[in-house]
């Protein structure tokens, strides 16, 4: 803009000297414009950044200091007429982390298979299986070598086939359907609230490190679900990501399968002996007017016998942080102590409890008596028959519910 201002000004000062014959010496004036060193008589021009003046000046008797303006004109410069951009609303804090791990949802990789897709080290069907990506499953993107993708999905670093697998746009609608939207609790007891306000009643507590399911984001709340119902938490409390299921490595599968070998036949012992001991109290115990007991099978000998230790009982209270088959539990400190009478150590955390033993794949259909149900901020038993066996809540205690009354989250099989 300004040297088409300086260009302007300079054929006008060019058809003044022409017309009036004057000797014009100019001289450079800072960094805001030019401005000409003049006589007593002649033309002045100076140029800024809004508008160019161009001046004729005469003497007036034989003063050297006086002149008389006798024309002006002013050469107003052309405006920029492009509308200024709109600037886009400041975001907050939760928007803009949403944001950005939406964007870098592009990067994935994510497995759209019958069961799962083989990971190898070199992009070809000859290379070596190092992994299994899972249906569903997801990766980070290195780069693609012949329609394969090379990924990076926990421990696993190889090749997929790109035909089995999203990445780009795609994987961003899809990372939205397969991933799990989780607020991981950050404070030592937090409340969980009726309405998305502190002033409203508190529906629950949940501890630190407890991984919630979220149902809904709201501006510096989200949604959750917990084993009273759906409550609200501060934003300020919890930290928010995406969960996936990521690829499991030759060494993992191997692993995983060998500790399940190892803790089958350590409880074998202890199930049986749990098994006996029940069988001798049954026998020894009065008669009483109640209900016939409920009883599990179908599962392995073991799990079968975890089951049925944790439903004698059934009726006992809960209470929060506590471990106490008799005298009152939580959820995961019921689960705790029940495995920990057949010599199986587990942590006292829900989210924990999601990590033990390993995965149970194809549902509540495949579940088998003794696996661990994990939901939002929840953990339990299954019994069988559709069925969990749970430290539920204060108002009801331990209890045997239905195994799919709320969303599962996870199934884990110990043995």
């Amino acid at each position: 803009m300004k040297a088409q201002n300086i260009r302007t000004a300079s054929m006008l000062l060019a058809a003044a000297v022409t017309i009036g014959s004057v000797s014009l010496p100019v001289q450079a004036s800072g960094s805001t414009g030019i401005s000409s060193v003049l006589p007593s008589a002649g033309v002045s021009l100076t140029v800024n950044n809004k508008s160019t003046t161009l001046s004729s000046v005469k003497s007036v008797g034989n003063s050297s200091s006086t002149a008389e303006i006798v024309d002006t004109l002013d050469i107003k410069t052309i405006e920029d007429t492009q509308e200024p951009l709109a600037s886009e609303p400041e975001l907050t804090k939760q928007e803009a982390e949403a944001k950005a791990e939406e964007e870098s949802f592009k990067s994935l990789v994510i497995a759209q298979v019958n069961y799962y897709v083989n990971v190898r080290d070199l992009p070809s069907e000859q290379g070596n299986i190092v992994g299994k990506l899972y249906d569903k499953s997801v990766g980070t993107f290195i780069e693609e070598v012949d329609g394969w993708y090379k990924i990076e999905s926990g421990n696993v670093v190889g090749y997929v086939k790109g035909e089995y697998c999203v990445t780009g746009e795609d994987a961003v609608k899809l990372a939205k359907e397969v991933g799990t939207r989780i607020a991981t609790v950050t404070t030592t007891t937090l409340k969980v609230r009726e309405e998305p306000s502190t002033d409203s009643c508190v529906l629950g507590l949940v501890p630190i490190e407890d991984e919630l399911l979220v149902l809904e984001e709201l501006d510096g709340w989200v949604k959750i679900n917990i084993e009273e119902g759906d409550g609200y938490v501060s934003t300020d409390y919890v930290t928010l990501s995406t969960e996936f299921v990521k690829a499991e490595s030759k060494a993992e599968e191997e692993a995983r399968l060998a500790k399940a070998e190892k803790e089958k036949k350590a409880a074998a012992a202890a199930a049986a002996a749990a098994s006996k001991a029940q069988q001798t109290q049954a026998t020894t115990a009065a008669p009483a007017q109640q209900e016939a007991p409920i009883t599990v099978s179908g599962g392995s000998e073991y799990g079968n016998a975890v089951a049925n230790y944790a439903l004698q009982f059934v009726g006992n209270p809960y209470v929060y942080g506590g471990t106490s088959l008799t005298n009152g539990a939580d959820c995961s400190g019921f689960v705790m102590s029940v495995y920990a009478h057949f010599g199986i150590s587990l942590p006292h955390s829900s989210a924990a409890d999601r990590k033990v033993g390993y995965a149970v794949e194809g549902g509540l259909a495949a579940a088998q008596p003794g696996d661990i149900i994990c939901y939002s901020g929840h953990v339990a038993l299954y019994i069988g028959n559709g069925q969990i066996v749970h430290a539920s809540t204060k108002k009801t205690g331990i209890k045997v519910s239905n195994a799919g009354y709320r969303q599962i989250l996870a199934i884990r099989r110990i043995f």
